[in-house]
């Protein structure tokens, strides 16, 4: 259903972007739509991590909880998410994180997921990439509160 692909060049280190988004039980501090979230479990596998994750999504007259499974691969700078229990059919992502040689990084984000509430999906139909280029944004923000303007112009 409902995919959203992109590619963002900012002047951050690939190692600040992965572990700003790694940073899930930050999320309801700058995220919207995020009105909670809480880790149910952080279990270290050597070269990667692998966290349970509750996330509370408020859009309009709608509340609702999710789990997924977060895999974090720091040597690599990747986070895998995968959708365990809600309101999805399905959800993933995926987010990978590049130093580029002239400063900066590269962030390549993909998202797919589908509703089960029929109702929801459509209003999500909707607003979709406008909701998509929201978050993308918020991260953005969030790095520059947390890192400053960045040090290249990418």
């Amino acid at each position: 259903m409902p995919t959203h692909s992109e590619t963002r060049k900012l002047p951050y280190t690939a190692q600040q972007m992965y572990d700003l988004v790694a940073d899930v039980g930050r999320y309801p501090e700058f995220l919207p739509w995020t009105a909670a979230a809480r880790i149910r479990s952080d279990e270290d596998r050597g070269d990667h991590r692998v966290m349970e994750a509750d996330l509370v999504i408020s859009f309009k007259v709608f509340r609702e909880r999710f789990t997924s499974r977060v895999v974090l691969w720091p040597d690599e700078k990747k986070i895998d998410t995968e959708y365990l229990d809600g309101p999805f059919k399905y959800m993933k992502s995926n987010w990978k994180f590049t130093d580029l040689p002239g400063g900066g990084c590269e962030v390549d984000f993909f998202v797919d997921f589908e509703f089960r509430n029929a109702i929801l999906q459509r209003i999500i139909g909707v607003v979709f990439n406008e909701a998509m280029l929201r978050i993308v944004r918020a991260f953005e923000k969030r790095a520059q509160e947390l890192y400053g303007p960045g040090t290249s112009a990418v």
